[in-house]
């Protein structure tokens, strides 16, 4: 039953709104600053790029947080198909208040380096560290990492025979 779903996350309405809304608003008041109080060109350019990369990134959040990470004994993925991490790569799983990680979320420490992905308030890889959390509620997030790490310290205890 390696299709068998062990933990599922989405996004908290409440958090993701609150996320947007704080991104929308700077965008709005760094472009009313540009416009209001127009300082030397090359600052104004800087503000409007900034107000509109405000902007992109709400966008590029919404959509990531209509996704859904599921968890099966073989990988992490995500609700569009992409996998996220593989259980078999996985070398830990840290939670830990001082780790660099998202809110309510856990990072994953992999064997070899993962392929680049971002999915604002949902998950993030870069090299060997796989970090899921944002507008994930605790609720979930701390299941599914009690999960992998279960997975991951009792891998290939089985293999002896």
């Amino acid at each position: 039953m390696s299709d068998e779903v062990l933990a599922t996350m989405k996004a908290a309405p409440g958090r993701r709104w609150f996320g947007l809304i704080l991104l929308v608003a700077l965008g709005l008041l760094v472009l009313y600053v540009a416009a209001a109080r127009p300082p030397a060109l090359g600052w104004q350019a800087l503000l409007v790029a900034v107000g509109l990369g405000s902007f992109w990134m709400a966008r590029a959040m919404h959509r990531a947080t209509g996704l859904t990470l599921t968890l099966t004994r073989e990988a992490l993925s995500d609700s569009e198909g992409r996998v996220v991490a593989r259980i078999e790569d996985v070398a830990a799983v840290d939670r830990g208040m001082f780790a660099m990680k998202p809110s309510n979320g856990f990072v994953l420490k992999m064997r070899n380096a993962q392929p680049r992905a971002w999915r604002p308030g949902v998950y993030w890889s870069l090299g060997r560290r796989v970090a899921v959390g944002g507008v994930m509620p605790a609720s979930q997030s701390k299941p599914m990492a009690d999960s992998i790490a279960i997975m991951v310290a009792t891998r290939g205890q089985g293999d002896d025979g």
